[in-house]
């Protein structure tokens, strides 16, 4: 009795504990100077990229943190200000020997306007980063603008939504996006930029990583097609009815706007269709020449410097009125919108009185038609 009261029962330990057990052994350990048994480098690896010059002030304040960062896993590093440039090597110190490629990361991701601090995560192990160029998929400029814009959101909104689903830093800056996280979400960064610069809003596939990411929590899903719990956005086709009336619509704002800055209407309203020419079986006059025109002027008879003062003068004759054009166009932007103010109290009862008058001036006329037509009628029987 004293001995299996004594005793305990074993237990055993839960499958959780298992499964982290089994997990750490497959841990990524960090890279440290007893993992390199080859000693030093035979050679000497170096990278080198150059920088906008409005970053030069900016890296000339920082590069003692980037040096400081940098010689932490032996690194070294210049910045040349002459050139405009940024270079990192390795040293007779350096012991892992993709820090270097890391390094290089690092220097790019400052060049495109990274901060020091979120740069210098890139030299971690677990973080990879990826710079999208976008700067040759859409033509036209303003649409690149306005895609562009499409990345970041309102306020922000869009970049903050897909940095926390992807767990990835994402800054837009000029013609490229850099990205830095883990390599998954870097794939799924990739894939909205591209697909946003290709007129699909970055909403869309928010909102399928969202649904992808709920599903990927159930295990029984794991072996299923996940297509039936996915959304299926069709692009909608306008019809020719609705493009020509959404045209108009833009064309009447942009008249309107014109016409409250001083300038002419545009469009097909504005100008008169030219008249239907008569046909004639002659040919039609021959042009003058250059030269002919120059002696109808007087031009070919000027000296050079006569010459050269002459098209100076069109020449800035042309820019003022280029410019005057650009100044009118960019003044339509902030050309308010005409507004029909709310009618006032007083206005309101004056409104009614004379409503009132008018109705029962026309109840007197109503009532006294008959009475007419009664006078009428008894002057005729006598």
């Amino acid at each position: 009795m004293t001995d299996s009261a004594g005793t305990r029962p074993t237990i055993k330990k839960s499958r959780k504990h298992d499964k982290e057990k089994h997990l750490a052994q497959w841990a990524v350990q960090p890279f440290g100077k007893e993992d390199n048994k080859g000693g030093t480098f035979t050679e000497e690896s170096s990278f080198a990229t150059l920088f906008p010059k409005y970053r030069e002030k900016y890296l000339r304040e920082v590069w003692s943190a980037v040096t400081q960062a940098l010689d932490a896993h032996d690194i070294a590093c210049t910045l040349d200000l002459i050139h405009g440039s940024m270079s990192v090597r390795t040293t007779r110190k350096t012991y892992d020997p993709y820090v270097i490629l890391k390094a290089r990361d690092m220097i790019k991701l400052l060049a495109r306007g990274v901060a020091v601090g979120q740069a210098a995560k890139i030299l971690d192990d677990d973080v990879a980063c990826d710079i999208i160029k976008i700067g040759n998929i859409v033509r036209n400029k303003e649409r690149f603008v306005k895609r562009r814009q499409r990345i970041i959101g309102p306020d922000g909104s869009t970049l903050k939504a897909i940095e926390l689903l992807t767990q990835c830093y994402v800054l837009v800056q000029g013609t490229t996006v850099s990205a830095m996280g883990p390599y998954k979400g870097l794939k799924e960064v990739r894939n909205i930029v591209l697909d946003c610069m290709k007129n699909i809003h970055p909403i869309y596939r928010i909102k399928e990583f969202m649904i992808k990411r709920e599903l990927a929590k159930d295990p029984q899903l794991a072996s299923e097609s996940w297509d039936r719990f996915l959304p299926k956005f069709r692009k909608r086709h306008l019809r020719t009815s609705e493009k020509t009336a959404k045209k108009n619509e833009q064309l009447q704002e942009k008249n309107e706007a014109r016409k409250a800055a001083g300038l002419e209407p545009i469009g097909p309203g504005s100008k008169e269709k030219p008249a239907k020419k008569v046909y004639t079986p002659f040919p039609p006059p021959q042009m003058p020449r250059k030269m002919d025109l120059q002696l109808e002027s007087g031009e070919y008879f000027l000296q050079a410097h006569e010459k050269q003062e002459q098209e100076e003068r069109k020449r800035k004759e042309k820019q003022e009125q280029a410019t005057e054009e650009r100044r009118a166009k960019r003044a339509e932007a902030f050309v308010a919108p005409v507004e029909t103010a709310a009618p006032t109290v007083e206005e309101k009862r004056k409104r009614r009185r004379e409503r009132e008058s008018a109705n029962a001036m026309d109840e007197g006329k109503k009532r006294k038609k008959p009475k007419k037509i009664s006078e009428e009628i008894s002057g005729d029987d006598t």
